[in-house]
């Protein structure tokens, strides 16, 4: 399985950008999904997880502005990031779970960095 991750760059506070994440080798409906990110110095964090059903789940630091999505047909997930902060920057990895407990493969990740 591998996971391609892109929509990552330098983005002004305030604004969007729209995170993709292509699965190959994996039929996504049977999966979870899920959003982390990682910036530096931090441990990764929980950004946004998405159930083979479409059930959401969010890191309290991005509800309300954040909005994860999958399209099967496709074997894409992605992330819509609004109204970003600088806070927000890191580096976003795309994972992917069989089961409920945990992400199985990580993608290579993409950077976002917003700008104060």
């Amino acid at each position: 399985v591998q996971l391609q991750a892109s929509g990552g760059g330098l983005v002004q506070a305030g604004g969007s950008l729209r995170l993709s994440c292509v699965a190959i080798g994996r039929i996504l409906f049977i999966d979870y999904m899920g959003w982390y990110r990682q910036a530096p110095g931090k441990q990764r964090e929980l950004v946004a997880t998405v159930s083979p059903g479409g059930t959401t789940n969010y890191g309290d630091s991005v509800k309300g502005r954040f909005t994860i999505s999958r399209d099967n047909v496709k074997n894409t997930v992605y992330l819509q990031m609004n109204s970003l902060i600088p806070e927000d920057t890191g580096v976003y990895y795309c994972g992917l779970a069989t089961t409920p407990s945990g992400m199985d493969y990580w993608g290579k990740g993409t950077l976002v960095t917003v700008s104060s």
